[in-house]
């Protein structure tokens, strides 16, 4: 049974760039889960008009906030060199298509105060945090206008320094996981006596060990023994986000979703190429082309940007950001509400 924090074991991974939608949300809510949107990459204005949105269908949500990394947004001269140079590499790229490469764009924290504030006056249900951990204060007021506060980790390292922060809930993300990485702490790997985890399950059961949050598993859950396995290894919940990319409600593009259902794409891995921050994907040309990209998140993702949109209107999956965990191909077609109805069967 879920933890009393969360009315049901199913939460939908919050999906940025518009993958998360109302209609999502509204979708999983029918299935018995609880649905989160994404505020990544979206102005403040935005991510307001899309509470409100949920709001409108009477159902409880999550919004996920992406904390900004002062580092990557200052880079020093050495990786701004790099920076410049993976420009330059990616100009055949964008002749390809016709289009223009824009400027490096350094200043991009992804309007982090304004959408706190913004959730401080409108507060939601849900707030979990990615890439970093958003601070005591920020915690703290969150939590005292009512809403349920959560960080994500990828190691007991992360999950020990999260819990500092004073959150209710931990994510706890796998490396088998989709998209982007939630680490934060350099080199995230555990210490020393601390074996890697295999599995999710065994990353759930290792950060289990070492605090006393509820934790929320993350990575390569795709069916109900999936879902099974993370809560006997004592997750309260699981996030699962592939497994919803190709459902109708997925505001996914197309090509992404054809991609995770057809047979030319065999693998995952990691790559920093579309926007230089480690993140799971299914192995295209790109990815394949851009082995060597340099970190520098979200300059990377703003410059590959032109390039990924011509891709998508071309139709052509090669040069799209396929981001999907490593068992994406049980993912489905057809309504996410069903999707998370067989998850939950039996539970």
């Amino acid at each position: 049974m879920p933890d009393s924090l969360f009315t049901t074991p199913f939460i939908a991974a919050p999906m940025a760039g518009g993958t998360s939608t109302p209609a999502l949300v509204q979708a999983v809510h029918e299935g018995g889960g609880l649905g989160f949107l994404a505020a990544g990459y979206k102005t403040p204005e935005a991510m307001v008009s899309e509470i409100a949105a949920v709001r409108a269908l009477n159902v409880p949500c999550g919004m996920n906030v992406f904390v900004p990394d002062a580092r990557q947004l200052h880079p020093d001269p050495e990786a701004l060199a790099r920076l410049e140079a993976y420009r330059e590499e990616l100009e055949p790229e964008a002749a390809r298509y016709g289009v223009t490469l824009p400027p490096l764009r350094l200043d991009d924290d992804d309007a982090w105060q304004d959408k706190i504030e913004a959730l401080l006056a409108n507060p939601v249900e849900f707030v979990s945090f990615a890439f970093g951990l958003p601070g005591k204060p920020v915690v703290a007021a969150l939590r005292k206008a009512g809403t349920t506060v959560i960080c994500s980790v990828t190691s007991v390292r992360e999950a020990v320094a999260a819990a500092e922060e004073g959150p209710d809930a931990i994510v706890v993300q796998h490396s088998s996981a989709g998209a982007h990485s939630a680490a934060f702490l350099p080199g995230a790997k555990e210490s020393a006596g601390t074996p890697a985890a295999r599995t999710t399950a065994e990353l759930v059961a290792q950060v289990r060990a070492a605090v006393g949050l509820p934790l929320i598993a993350a990575g390569a859950i795709m069916d109900h023994a999936a879902l099974r396995g993370v809560l006997d290894a004592g997750a309260s919940a699981a996030q699962v986000g592939t497994a919803l990319l190709r459902t109708q409600e997925s505001g996914a593009r197309q090509a992404h979703k054809d991609a995770l259902g057809s047979p030319a794409f065999t693998q995952t891995a990691m790559t920093r190429a579309f926007t230089g921050r480690m993140a799971r994907a299914l192995v295209n040309d790109f990815v394949r082309d851009h082995q060597d990209a340099p970190e520098g998140y979200p300059a990377i993702h703003h410059l590959t940007a032109p390039v990924r949109a011509a891709s998508s209107a071309a139709g052509d999956p090669q040069r799209l950001n396929l981001w999907a965990g490593t068992g994406w191909q049980r993912a489905r077609e057809g309504s996410a509400k069903d999707v998370v109805r067989e998850f939950l069967s039996g539970l």
